[in-house]
């Protein structure tokens, strides 16, 4: 698996129309880092930084004119491809601000039409699924409510804070209405993310960097062939480069209708009993 780079395959991820991207800390035996995920609804691809730092996502995404799912993380932000930031961190965000400010009524001016809002898109969702046809329709509803909150201004700190973070944000909260087949969350690499969390937890401070590398390559291998649903040990076997590849030489054998289950002249010994048995019916044997 030498061969496999990282980057190679987040560029061949960009070819798509779609991306979902998340990051989370890894304590090294010294010092820490971050792994960084990629992925579609196909492929996923693991990669290793030193640092939080997002400036290498401008080189690695520059060709990618799809759309970017992600969190809020500052980092996205710069990226010039259209972008649809996961309205489940935001609807997390605004639950908490109502805990912690349950008498502000101002603050529930900006938050129930937001619900609302949201509510009716993910009622079309339920019906028709993610289609750009039906999600169209709410267009002038969220141009509605945006305006509406240009209009405003709020004497509650927390209020305003919100007013500004939605507008700041405007053009990156209802991408998926104008496009087939994307989420308005990001829990495809949230998913993708725990599948690494669930090895951090038993080796936190005892991980190297090389040795973290060589295992998000496999881990990169193995939710792809997951994701494509063919056998991680079985492409291991074939010393396939190529997941794709290998995908498609599984279908062609599987549409061979002259498939060989057994070797030549070899007979299963269920078979073979079974055949002395009707040979000793016909002779009259007992």
């Amino acid at each position: 698996m030498r061969s496999y780079n990282a980057c190679t395959m987040v560029f061949k991820l960009g070819s798509g129309h779609l991306l979902h991207v998340d990051e989370t800390e890894v304590k090294l035996q010294q010092g820490k880092g971050y792994v960084w995920v990629f992925t579609n609804l196909e492929e996923v691809v693991y990669m290793f930084r030193p640092n939080r730092e997002g400036d290498f996502l401008r080189e690695l995404l520059k060709d990618f004119h799809g759309v970017l799912v992600s969190d809020f993380y500052a980092a996205y932000d710069a990226l010039a491809c259209p972008q649809q930031k996961c309205l489940i961190h935001l609807m997390r965000d605004l639950n908490q601000e109502l805990l912690d400010n349950p008498y502000d009524a101002e603050l529930k001016a900006i938050t129930h039409p937001f619900g609302s809002l949201l509510r009716a898109i993910i009622e079309t969702i339920d019906q028709h699924g993610l289609q750009q046809r039906y999600l169209a329709k709410h267009h002038k509803e969220t141009t509605s409510f945006f305006r509406s909150l240009t209009a405003q201004s709020f004497s509650s700190e927390a209020a305003e804070a919100l007013r500004a973070r939605l507008l700041k944000y405007q053009e990156k909260l209802f991408t998926f209405i104008h496009h087939d087949g994307v989420p308005w969350n990001n829990n495809n690499a949230e998913h993708a993310i725990k599948q690494f969390a669930y090895y951090r937890e038993h080796t936190t401070g005892m991980l190297r960097e090389t040795g973290l590398r060589d295992y998000l390559v496999l881990l990169s291998i193995c939710e792809t062939c997951r994701y494509k649903g063919v056998s991680f040990l079985h492409f291991l076997l074939s010393k396939a480069r190529d997941v794709d590849m290998f995908c498609e030489s599984k279908r062609r054998k599987r549409s061979s209708s002259a498939l060989e289950l057994y070797p030549k002249r070899f007979t299963h010994p269920h078979l073979d009993s079974l055949h002395k048995k009707r040979l000793a019916h016909h002779t009259g044997e007992s």
